[in-house]
């Protein structure tokens, strides 16, 4: 019986690109040959699981490997990395790894691709090289991998057809690199993630004159982050947050709790040095922020007066008014530190009313509910609670609306390709694009697998495609749960289990007892007492009326899985996963 359920993402069939539908295949007289090749394995139409590829004959340069995180239709999964099929079937031909920095959706996916890439060299910043090494020494079973540092201005030959040339960009988190390759066919800039900041904490500003001659050696093509294309005006400056925070933490009662990601290491320099001007101790809590924090400040990016960071065992050694507590978990996720004080499971830290929370940090689309359970919660506690929507008290790492009209017409670049965001945002990077004079017919709005072929003059789309679709993590399992599975799982999580078991004589084909039922998440069988026998005696009836011998009993599963299975529809108007078991005795 097929029965209509709602699809899960990696099923969604997508839309061939509406605008420009026409430059499918390469034009009249021109061969795909002699084309710079760029494909995207994530980041395109979605905000995660980054990974780009540009390829020219026998040279690939791949730029990050990130991860997704699921959504609410994919229960189980732990994450999601890009599909690297076409670059393992061409892993000879990859001469680099480039990594733009440390955060997860742009590295988190390295220890499950490298090896099947050939373990190519990785070229990446010296804080970004100390995250991914220390978070591959959770991987023992892989070689170790051939990384080298690269810094602002650096040049490095990759192949016979690409120089890169990496350059220094503002982020949330130190040592964000773009990318200036230089190919046969034309100059191209992968802008990484990026904002422009007067004042950046813990940074330096961008180099602007040097992006402008970017702009003078001529850029064919540029692809841009489209995280906060929707959003008006300029970026909020770190100097800004700085400034509202100091004012938070100057009339902070009880406690201080900060929510925020693991990998912000400027804003938590911030923190740190709010703290220690208000006479606070600080606190790490959630593993990878504390593993962070080790890393930056061995490398100098941190810096932490002596006496500042205190341990969670030391908690009750100083006043609460004199406490400061960053933890992980603003997004709501369960088992993490903030979430674990709000429900009164961690160990150490106990809310009270006289304490004060900040999130630090922007909603993750998708997170929504999550996030506000979490606020319903401390609000319920009567904690003082900050947020980003009430203050400038966090500054997204991304470039808004005229930041990035700034980036292009500093870069001037023939051709635009929008990427690092939702569709909708990416089309409105587009028309940002158009706003600044770049012609409609060279702004590319593509899709995951899609390959775009750049000539000195024109751009299409192959006809065909490379695969892109969602390899699934779960556990120890990397790709082996797909979408059959994740049927499974959404069906139990929606309607429940309803498992028949029955004992068969195969001489005589009836059956010996009455079949057991066991219903997990569907029915409470002691309230149900009527349906279930309305369910035996189908199934006898179904079995009965079997007449092969011996019995055939793949074909009776399915008899009685689809008939059972609609008539329990019929009468709940629920799809619970009908199981038969059938032993002969």
């Amino acid at each position: 019986m097929n029965m209509p359920r709602k699809k899960l993402p990696s099923q969604r069939k997508l839309q061939p690109t509406q605008l420009h539908e026409g430059r499918i295949g390469a034009p009249a007289g021109m061969e795909a040959s002699d084309t710079l090749k760029v494909m995207a394995l994530g980041g395109l139409g979605e905000i995660g699981k980054n990974c780009y590829v540009l390829e020219y004959k026998d040279d690939i340069l791949v730029i990050d490997a990130g991860i997704l995180f699921p959504d609410e239709s994919m229960p189980g999964i732990d994450f999601i990395i890009p599909n690297t099929a076409y670059l393992e079937s061409k892993r000879e031909n990859i001469r680099g790894f480039l990594l733009t920095h440390g955060h997860m959706d742009h590295v988190g996916a390295v220890p499950y691709v490298q090896t099947k890439l050939g373990n190519p060299d990785i070229y990446t910043a010296e804080l970004t090289k100390n995250m991914v090494l220390k978070r591959h020494t959770e991987f023992p079973h892989l070689p170790k991998l051939p990384i080298h540092v690269v810094k602002d201005g650096d040049r490095v030959k990759m192949g016979d057809h690409f120089t890169v040339e990496f350059f220094h960009v503002n982020h949330n988190i130190p040592d964000d690199l773009g990318v200036f390759v230089e190919t046969p066919v034309g100059n191209f800039i992968h802008t990484a993630d990026f904002k422009f900041d007067p004042s950046p904490v813990n940074d330096r500003p961008m180099d602007l004159q040097k992006i402008r001659e970017y702009g003078d050696r001529g850029v064919l093509a540029m692809m841009i982050d489209s995280t906060d294309a929707e959003r008006p005006g300029h970026g909020v400056s770190e100097q800004t947050i700085y400034e509202n925070m100091d004012a938070i933490f100057k009339d902070a009662t009880g406690m201080l709790i900060i929510g925020t990601f693991s990998s912000m290491i400027n804003r938590m320099q911030q923190i740190v040095q709010l703290s220690e001007k208000y006479g606070r101790k600080v606190i790490f809590d959630g593993y990878s922020l504390k593993t962070n924090v080790e890393i930056a400040k061995e490398m100098g990016y941190m810096k932490i007066q002596k006496g500042t960071q205190i341990s969670m065992e030391q908690l009750r050694d100083y006043p609460r008014d004199r406490i400061t507590v960053v933890a992980t978990g603003a997004m709501g996720q369960e088992g993490a530190s903030l979430m674990r004080i709000v429900n009164g499971e961690h160990r150490h830290i106990q809310m009270q009313k006289k304490d004060t929370v900040i999130f630090s940090s922007s909603v993750i689309p998708g997170n929504e509910r999550s996030v506000q359970y979490l606020k319903d919660m401390l609000y319920r506690g009567g904690v003082k609670v900050y947020h980003y929507q009430m203050m400038d008290i966090h500054a997204g790492g991304h470039a808004r609306q005229e930041d990035l009209k700034e980036m292009m017409l500093l870069t001037r670049p023939k051709f635009l390709m929008p990427h690092h965001g939702h569709y909708s945002m990416m089309v409105s990077n587009g028309e940002l694009g158009k706003a600044v004079g770049i012609p409609d017919e060279n702004i590319i709005i593509a899709d995951n697998g899609q390959i775009v072929n750049f000539t000195a003059d024109q751009w299409w789309f192959d006809k065909k495609t490379i695969p892109a679709n969602y390899v699934m993590v779960d556990g120890l399992g990397v790709g082996d749960i797909g979408n059959v599975v994740l049927r499974d799982r959404q069906a139990l999580a929606e309607d429940g289990m309803f498992t028949i078991v029955m004992v068969i004589d195969p001489k005589t084909g009836r059956m010996r007892t009455s079949p057991d039922i066991i219903s997990r998440g569907f029915i409470y069988l002691k309230e149900q007492k009527d349906l279930l026998m309305q369910v035996r005696k189908k199934v006898r009836h179904i079995v009965e009326s079997e007449k092969a011998r011996p019995l055939n009993l793949s074909y009776l599963k399915d008899e009685i899985r689809d008939q059972v299975g609609l008539f329990l529809f019929q009468k709940t108007e629920r799809r619970p996963m009908v199981l038969p078991v059938i032993i002969e005795v």
